[in-house]
């Protein structure tokens, strides 16, 4: 059998293969973060031969929204409207995840109507002017936030849990060094800078019991003077200590297709495979993959143990299924 159809076991979660549909926000929700019918359809369409669809970056506070059009689980009334996307994709038999995400200094201003947050004031955000420093207090609701919103995941039938800590969004501010320049404990080292993230992952992880926890690690910054490929093995390894099951690697402040890579079939493939090395958990490799020859290769070489394919999943619904037929001619 080829390996990129082999099963999963993550605790109770069975994967029947390797092909993960990841996160992408599409746009279609209503202002106060509903999914529509045809976010809902766009997901059912696509679930077939998929070993795990993780659906779009979901706002778990109203502060760290970041556009038009995405999706909310920031309120328990939320749960039922995000339980249609569940329903709609295990009626087709695949297992889903929901991304949950607080956009810090990359958050709308006009939408969230205030001073965007980040881990400290900086010039790297433009979208909505120079965030704010996050006090302490501040902190501990965000804390809370991920876990209440994990909770109504859970509550609303998705069968694991992803935390964003990629491509620049609050949890990757908190990491890197060009936009964290705090002086207290969330700042300055390493240990500082993962402190903050590793606690929402903790706090996450005991709001959902056995359910299984994904983090999308933003495992570089492409930057010298960033957070690095070594600085982010240390941190897999702490994700894996608190609890995370399966590490998703991309990109940190330079984002999910770097421009000096992105024309190489499986981009952050390489940089998933060092995590890999560091940690005793799944991890999953990415970037622009649409040969189901290729995907198997990756997992074959044992660079990777999963594969998420994206814009192929977008220009053509039934990928998954497809590349299953192709690898087993």
């Amino acid at each position: 059998m080829p390996d990129l159809l082999t099963p999963l076991r993550v605790n109770d979660l069975v994967l029947e293969n390797r092909i993960v549909m990841p996160p992408m926000a599409r746009g279609l929700c209503t202002p106060d973060g509903k999914p529509t019918k045809a976010l809902i359809q766009h997901y059912a369409h696509r679930a077939k031969g998929l070993g795990l669809l993780i659906v779009e970056h979901s706002y778990v506070t109203q502060k760290g929204k970041l556009s038009e059009g995405q999706l909310g689980v920031y309120n328990d009334n939320l749960i039922p409207h995000l339980k249609r996307i569940t329903d709609a994709v295990h009626s087709i038999g695949t297992p889903v995840a929901l991304q949950i995400n607080h956009a810090g200094g990359k958050a709308n201003e006009q939408l969230i109507g205030k001073q965007p947050v980040a881990p400290s004031p900086s010039d790297y955000f433009t979208q909505g002017g120079t965030p704010r420093a996050l006090t302490l207090e501040e902190i501990e609701t965000i804390i809370k936030e991920f876990a209440d919103a994990a909770r109504r995941a859970v509550d609303a039938g998705f069968d694991a849990v992803e935390v964003h800590g990629a491509h620049g969004f609050l949890l990757s501010q908190f990491v890197s060094p060009l936009t964290n320049t705090r002086k207290d404990k969330y700042g300055g080292s390493l240990e500082n800078r993962m402190r903050f993230p590793l606690q929402v992952v903790e706090s996450v992880n005991d709001n959902i019991g056995e359910v299984p926890l994904l983090y999308r690690l933003g495992a570089t910054d492409r930057r010298s003077d960033g957070f690095t490929i070594d600085e982010a093995r240390i941190f897999a390894k702490k994700l894996e200590k608190a609890g995370v099951h399966i590490i998703d690697v991309s990109g940190g402040l330079c984002g999910s297709r770097p421009s000096d890579i992105a024309g190489t079939p499986g981009f952050f493939v390489p940089i998933a495979e060092k995590i890999k090395k560091a940690v005793h958990v799944p991890v999953i490799g990415v970037g622009g993959i649409k040969d189901p020859k290729v995907a198997d290769q990756f997992i074959r070489r044992n660079q990777v143990d999963l594969i998420a394919v994206g814009r192929a999943l977008l220009r053509n619904p039934d990928w998954a299924r497809n590349a299953i037929g192709v690898l087993s001619q």
